[in-house]
């Protein structure tokens, strides 16, 4: 009895045709990868959206929870103290709940760059005594961060039911 999943193939979602502007191409980069990672939780079964699947201990409802932490950081301004402990949603959260928590964080950090025309420009911070980057460097960041979590979702839902696909 072969103990890997069936293969599900989704269709792939090319990459996005933006607007020529260095912000909307960095939008629509990011906006994609939001929803690429996204995607790859919502459906995922319970217990396994939850379960290590490699021996770091990292986990498909994990990975969306980190990412809504990194979106807050990063765009809000929140202060995070474990990041460690940010990859690991509480037992009673759902896939629902991290899923509305991400899309929620993902509205707001949205609300705040279209207040920042100027990539140049400082992103506006809540915290204190902490510099803020450029609106270029979150932005940048954020592609990087979600694209390299996207990717260890991509590996951690095929090894769960064979889902592949964007």
């Amino acid at each position: 009895m072969s103990t890997v999943p069936s293969r599900r193939r989704h269709g792939d979602t090319p990459p996005p045709r933006t607007g020529n502007s260095e912000s909307e191409v960095l939008r629509g980069f990011l906006g994609y990868l939001r929803n690429s990672v996204s995607a790859k939780v919502e459906g995922a079964p319970e217990p396994e959206v939850r379960t290590a699947g490699v021996p770091s201990g990292t986990n498909l409802l994990g990975l969306l929870n980190h990412l809504t932490f990194v979106e807050r950081a990063t765009f809000l301004g929140e202060r995070v103290t474990d990041w460690q402990a940010t990859f690991h949603a509480a037992p009673t959260d759902t896939v629902a709940d991290v899923t509305a928590r991400y899309r929620r964080a993902v509205a707001q950090a949205d609300d705040v760059l279209d207040g920042c025309p100027d990539l140049g420009a400082p992103l506006p911070r809540a915290r204190p005594n902490s510099p803020a980057p450029s609106v270029r460097w979150a932005l940048t960041h954020l592609i990087e961060e979600t694209g390299r979590h996207a990717g260890h979702a991509d590996i951690l839902r095929e090894l769960i039911d064979g889902s592949t696909g964007r």
